[in-house]
This record gives C-alpha cells, sequence and structure tokens, in this order.
C-alpha cells in the first residue's frame, strides 16, 4: 500500500490523510470530519488554525449516523 506525505495543514486523526481546502474556509463557513478519534481532531484542527491565524469552534457531533468533527471558522 502506498502511504502518502502528509503535508503540514492536513489533517488525520485516524491516520487517513484528510486535505482541507484551507484557502476556501471563510469566516461563517463549516465543515465536517468523520473520525473515530475526535480529540486527535479536534487537536489537529487547533493546531493548524493557530498556525494560520483563524479563530474556530470545533465540537465532536453525530451527523448522518457518522461520528466525526464539526468546525467553524469564526474570525
Amino acid at each position: 500500500m502506498q502511504q502518502l506525505v502528509l503535508r503540514i495543514d492536513d489533517v488525520n486523526p485516524d491516520g487517513v490523510r484528510i486535505r482541507v481546502n484551507w484557502d476556501a474556509f471563510v469566516v461563517g463557513a463549516s465543515f465536517f470530519i468523520p473520525c473515530i478519534n475526535v480529540t486527535k481532531g479536534i487537536r489537529q484542527l487547533n493546531a493548524i488554525s493557530r498556525s494560520k491565524g483563524f479563530t474556530i469552534r470545533s465540537l465532536a457531533v453525530v451527523e448522518n449516523d457518522k461520528i466525526g468533527v464539526r468546525t467553524w471558522r469564526m474570525v
């Protein structure tokens, strides 16, 4: 199996690379990342958003019977 290299702004809470289009993440927008390890997902999203100067709010949620993290950009 080929392992792809993680970029500094990729998220991988369960070991699977998830690419977020941070350039399109405007104030008031949100996205959902399905994952089991929501604590690690929130921690990774907080670190990336700090490096970009974003203020976010992330919550562990269940959407369409899938557990994950929903993240909103506040500022």
